[in-house]
């Protein structure tokens, strides 16, 4: 497939040279590609302009912080959007008084961006780990579970493609329905946080185990 991921940081790092490696044409967008050079040598993978890359991409990831996720795919434009499936990774945060807060408390980013760009089919994954696990679920002790939210089934079950491609199992993807449950992906990020905190480390992963069969 070929794959834009608009966003330069860890996590479109980590999944470009991941999917690259797996025999997908993977580009990065930028606002400053000529400002990325070294990064493009250092991957092995093109750093092009948001929009550039968008319009010749197949699939669209959203790596970009959370809270200016709305603001770079609009610089990648509606028409570029249209019909393509875009998947969203990324949560908002805010600074506030007392710490950091969810961006969107409400109605999660993934909603946004698809209220926003109706006619790209959005599905959310990914969001409740760290870009090492993302890439390599078996640096992991044991098997865990990735999460799935969407209103488009066939853009769910291409997503599904791709997250096996990075190593996950068929087994491991969790489908928690429409777009909405993205919420509870997004505001898994301040567990994430407790977690990571208490065990020191971001190299973890949750498992859904289910009950025992009677």
């Amino acid at each position: 497939m070929h794959i834009a991921l608009i966003g330069t940081g860890n996590v479109g790092r980590a999944l470009a040279k991941a999917w690259a490696a797996a025999g997908h044409d993977v580009a990065l967008g930028s606002r400053h590609p000529e400002a990325k050079k070294d990064l493009a040598e250092e991957l092995g993978v093109p750093v092009i302009g948001i929009g550039e890359a968008a319009a010749r991409a197949e699939v669209v990831v959203n790596v970009t912080p959370g809270a200016e996720s709305i603001a770079a795919l609009r610089t990648a434009g509606a028409e570029s959007l249209a019909g393509k499936l875009l998947i969203d990774i990324a949560v908002g945060f805010t600074e506030e008084p007392h710490g950091m807060a969810l961006s969107h408390p409400t109605v999660s980013l993934a909603e946004e961006i698809q209220s926003t760009f109706p006619e790209a089919q959005v599905v959310k994954t990914l969001s409740t780990m760290d870009s090492v696990v993302m890439t390599s679920p078996d640096s992991l002790a044991g098997p865990s579970t990735v999460f799935l939210s969407g209103d488009n089934p066939t853009a769910k079950s291409r997503t599904a493609l791709l997250l096996t491609d990075l190593g996950w199992p068929p087994s491991s993807h969790l489908d928690l329905g429409p777009l909405e449950t993205a919420r509870g992906q997004e505001h898994f990020a301040h567990l994430f946080m407790g977690i990571a905190v208490s065990q020191g480390t971001y190299g973890f992963n949750v498992r859904v185990v289910p009950p025992k069969a009677e």
